[in-house]
């Protein structure tokens, strides 16, 4: 009994030091970012190392004018992607508070939390716009999914999603927030993502880790294979087909190079390698959940 006192008093002041941060490093984008600054197409819209065709022979092919405005629209179609499932996030959270006390600091953070991501998704918004691109949808199929895992999921299956979704974002923003070849639009609009989120993933992680302290086995083995799927629908469709089209190059030849390119593998699974020991840390890693993990080449 003593240590259930003791873990909600710990989770009490985790939260409170979550709220204090919010207080001061929170960001307001409507202020922050030059809005109304010309797109300037001179520059990246990420970092051209994060192209999905970076190394293949269609990126040696192209100009350096066609390979910014491929990596203008990837961005996009990574924000629009970001908008998706943050709206999925939203829903969660706020169903897994629902009710709950509002003098608790848990649930004031996990309003403050449902803030910051409509502002995360207005910025991710309005940044689509400037750079002109289409609107950029996922997958009928990974729609569908998200409508169910808004609807459904909980404990550690909805936590560790989360993170897996901000962490696999937070490593290519980290990547082009500070490269001076992308567009400066872009590099404030990482610097602000990743300023917030990283207070959204000290808190999914510590949920993930409460949740599974009271979770069976069976439980545990089942969340670890609807958090790799999830993990799969948000990596294959961070870059949409659409963008190849917009980009104006062959849409089928840049699939098919994308998907077979050694280097945009590596990098995935690089930029993975911290997500993936605190899931093994916290017994996620299952055989089936690798299987998956492997095939959206985050292994």
């Amino acid at each position: 009994m003593t240590s259930v006192h003791h873990s909600a008093a710990e989770r009490e002041r985790a939260a409170r030091r979550l709220l204090d941060s919010s207080a001061v490093l929170s960001l307001d984008p409507l202020l922050e970012v030059d809005w109304d600054a010309p797109l300037d197409t001179s520059y990246y819209g990420l970092s051209p190392e994060w192209s999905a065709l970076f190394g293949t022979r269609y990126w040696s092919e192209m100009d350096e004018d066609q390979r910014k405005e491929l990596t203008r629209q990837e961005i996009a179609s990574i924000f629009s992607t970001g908008i998706w499932f943050e709206t999925v996030l939203q829903q969660i959270v706020l169903r897994d508070f629902y009710a709950a006390d509002p003098t608790d600091p848990n649930f004031q953070w996990a309003l403050t939390e449902v803030a910051d991501e409509c502002r995360h998704s207005i910025m991710f918004a309005r940044s689509v716009a400037k750079l002109r691109a289409p609107r950029y949808r996922p997958h009928p199929a990974a729609v569908r999914a998200g409508r169910w895992f808004a609807a459904m999921a909980g404990g550690e299956a909805a936590y560790a999603a989360i993170l897996v979704a901000e962490e696999v974002l937070d490593v290519l923003q980290r990547a082009s927030m500070c490269d001076e070849r992308v567009l400066p639009l872009v590099r404030t609009v990482n610097n602000i993502h990743v300023v917030e989120e990283s207070r959204h993933m000290k808190f999914a992680r510590a949920e993930t880790r409460d949740r599974l302290s009271t979770a069976s086995t069976a439980r545990r083995h089942a969340s670890a294979v609807v958090i790799a799927s999830v993990a799969f629908y948000i990596v294959e469709g961070m870059v949409s087909r659409k963008v190849y089209r917009t980009a104006g190059l062959d849409v089928a030849r840049a699939v098919r190079e994308a998907a077979a390119n050694e280097h945009r593998k590596a990098v995935l699974r690089s930029s993975c390698a911290g997500l993936m020991d605190f899931l093994h840390s916290c017994g996620l890693l299952t055989r089936p959940a690798v299987a998956i993990y492997r095939r959206a080449n985050l292994i």
